[in-house]
């Protein structure tokens, strides 16, 4: 029987692969962006937002607050690596996000497992004209150039004929067609580049399709796919240690700290029904990630977590960022 042995959250945004003075990069998008996602649905402006909320971040988004925050992700990120080291398992399912790396709007998945011993990444982010902050992010994305990450199809197929035998639809792939960059995105990359610490654990790839509608799961769909995924994985025949990962989140681009704080305070309680119950309008855009999270607390609800942080960076004054966050969970017994 294989047995799970830990469970993990984690934002992945760009600014974990920069150095803090590159962060205005990500400002500069925030101030272009015509679309930035309020909890309760709209979409705004940066001008609109600015109007509505003032420069109430002046203080949080100096260069010496933003160097503040980031000194502390990478404390976090630091104490994450250290527990996957520690429970030292044999795969590790990581459950993200496609933002079109693999699938395009003629082919948009709501959930796929990509099932194969040697994993592609995409290259996106490695052209030579690139600038160079984009370079170091595919950098730290693994989408620099094509890399191969090390699989389990067998593992894989587990999981995918025992979802469908539990009644979970489910898309596969089991190779990558390379005409199009197309290759596992940075929610896959950055766990492996970044907590991995050079080993070499086989993974399996969870693609949640939480960006682009109609065909987003809900919160409360994803919740029960996570708790289907535990009963395969605790009735497969393999005797493997098995660690799961949420990828992404939590909310951005605009950083809802109330909205954030109450499910990072439902996983920590194991409030099965407030995490089900998200709204749809919470969760547009990159806040969308919290689904992935949703998907691992549906697999690990008799685990206890074992130790969150929350650090909201919010690097315009009008409060743009993203809401991180970095959990791990262990058995209760």
């Amino acid at each position: 029987m294989a047995k799970i042995v830990l469970g993990i959250g984690t934002s992945h945004t760009p600014m974990f692969t920069l150095e803090a003075k590159d962060w205005k990069h990500r400002a500069d998008a925030d101030y272009a962006n015509t679309a930035l996602n309020m909890s309760d649905g709209r979409m705004l402006s940066y001008a609109e937002l600015l109007a509505e909320v003032g420069p109430r971040y002046v203080e949080e988004s100096t260069p010496e607050a933003l160097k503040q925050k980031s000194d502390a992700t990478e404390v976090a990120l630091d104490s994450l690596a250290d527990a996957l080291e520690a429970a030292a398992p044999d795969i590790v399912l990581i459950v993200g996000d496609d933002q079109g790396e693999m699938y395009k709007p003629g082919n948009q998945p709501a959930l796929s497992i990509y099932h194969a011993d040697d994993l592609m990444t995409s290259d996106a982010f490695g052209k030579d004209d690139s600038q160079e902050w984009v370079r170091t992010m595919g950098r730290g994305y693994m989408m620099d150039e094509v890399h191969t990450v090390r699989g389990s199809e067998k593992f894989a197929l587990e999981l995918i004929n025992g979802l469908i035998e539990r009644h979970v639809d489910i898309s596969t792939v089991r190779s990558v067609e390379r005409e199009a960059e197309a290759g596992l995105g940075h929610a896959y990359g950055f766990i492996v580049k970044r907590l991995f610490r050079g080993r070499e654990i086989p993974i399996v790839p969870i693609m949640l399709n939480t960006y682009y509608r109609p065909n987003v799961p809900t919160a409360a769909r994803c919740f029960d796919i996570g708790a289907a995924m535990r009963d395969i994985v605790e009735k497969s025949s393999s005797d493997l240690r098995v660690a799961f990962v949420a990828s992404g989140g939590l909310s951005h681009f605009v950083v809802d700290e109330e909205l954030d704080r109450r499910v990072l305070k439902a996983f920590e309680e194991g409030d099965a029904e407030t995490l089900r119950s998200v709204p749809p309008q919470a969760l547009n855009s990159g806040s969308s990630e919290i689904l992935n999270w949703i998907v691992v607390a549906g697999a690990l609800q008799d685990f206890r977590v074992n130790s969150s942080v929350y650090i909201p960076i919010t690097r315009t004054s009008a409060g743009t960022g993203v809401g991180t966050a970095f959990m791990t969970w262990v058995p209760r017994n």
